[in-house]
C-alpha cells in the first residue's frame, strides 16, 4: 500500500494557535563523505496555502521529478532558500554545528522578504535553535555558526513525510545540492560524484583509497 503523501495538517494547525507564517526545514547531505550539508527552508502562509501535488519526501522521487517541481515550490512559497556548510566547516565545528551553520544561512537568506514565527524541523533533534551555551558547544566555531535561530522551532519525527512545507524544503535542498555535486564531478572525475552525490559507496571509498581525498571530502570522518 502507497503511503499518504504528506498534507498541510499540522500548519493549518499552527495557522490556528496564531502562527501565520510556518517554515517547513530538513537537511540533505548528513551522511555524505564528500560535498556539504544543506539545509532547505520554505516558508509558507498556513492560513491559505493550498495543497501543492506531487510533492513528497525528496528521496522518494526521481531525479527529473524533482527538478520538475523546483518552480512550483518556489511559486507557492512566500520564501524559500537553500543554505550549505562546506565539508572544511563539517571538520572544523562537527556536523551538528555544521548543519545549524547551514540553517542559518538560509534563515538569512529569507530574512529580507520575512521570518517565520514557528519552524518545523524534520527529525529528533533541534540542530537549529540557538544553542544554550554557545560559548561551550560553538569555541573557534566560524562567524554566524553560533547564531542559530530564535524563533520557535519544533521537531517531528518524519515530518517530510507528512509535513508539506518540510517535504517541499528537502525537495529545493536535494535539488540544489546535488546540482553542486554533478558540478564538482567535473573536476574530479574520479569519485563518481554524479552518480553517488558523495555518499558512501564502494566505488567512491576505493576511489579514494587510489586517490586520496579531496578539499571537498570530510577529512575527519572515515573515508576508507
Amino acid at each position: 500500500m502507497a503511503a499518504l503523501p504528506p498534507t498541510l495538517e499540522w500548519e493549518r494547525e499552527l495557522a490556528a494557535q496564531g502562527y501565520t507564517l510556518v517554515g517547513g526545514c530538513d537537511e540533505v547531505g548528513r551522511g555524505a563523505l564528500a560535498g556539504p550539508v544543506s539545509v532547505g527552508l520554505v516558508v509558507i502562509n498556513a492560513a491559505t496555502a493550498a495543497e501543492l501535488p506531487g510533492v513528497k519526501d525528496s528521496k522518494l522521487l526521481r531525479g527529473p521529478v524533482r527538478q520538475a517541481l523546483v518552480p512550483a515550490i518556489q511559486a507557492w512559497a512566500q520564501a524559500h532558500a537553500v543554505g550549505h556548510a562546506s565539508a572544511a566547516e563539517i571538520d572544523a565545528v562537527g556536523l551538528m554545528a555544521a548543519l545549524r551553520l547551514a540553517g542559518t544561512r538560509a534563515l538569512a537568506a529569507v530574512a529580507a522578504e520575512l521570518l517565520p514565527g514557528y519552524v518545523i524541523l524534520d527529525g529528533n533533534h533541534d540542530w537549529l535553535s540557538v544553542p544554550v551555551q554557545p560559548e561551550l558547544v560553538f569555541a573557534g566555531t566560524p562567524a554566524g555558526a553560533d547564531s542559530g535561530a530564535s524563533m520557535t522551532v519544533r521537531t517531528r519525527i518524519k515530518a517530510d513525510l507528512t509535513c508539506l512545507s518540510v517535504a517541499a524544503a528537502s525537495v529545493l535542498a536535494k535539488v540544489e545540492r546535488d546540482a553542486m555535486m554533478v558540478e564538482l564531478a567535473q573536476e574530479f572525475p574520479q569519485f563518481g560524484w554524479d552518480g553517488n552525490k558523495g555518499y558512501a559507496t564502494a566505488a567512491h571509498r576505493a576511489a579514494i583509497a587510489g586517490h586520496g581525498p579531496t578539499g571537498f571530502h570530510r577529512r575527519t570522518w572515515r573515508l576508507t
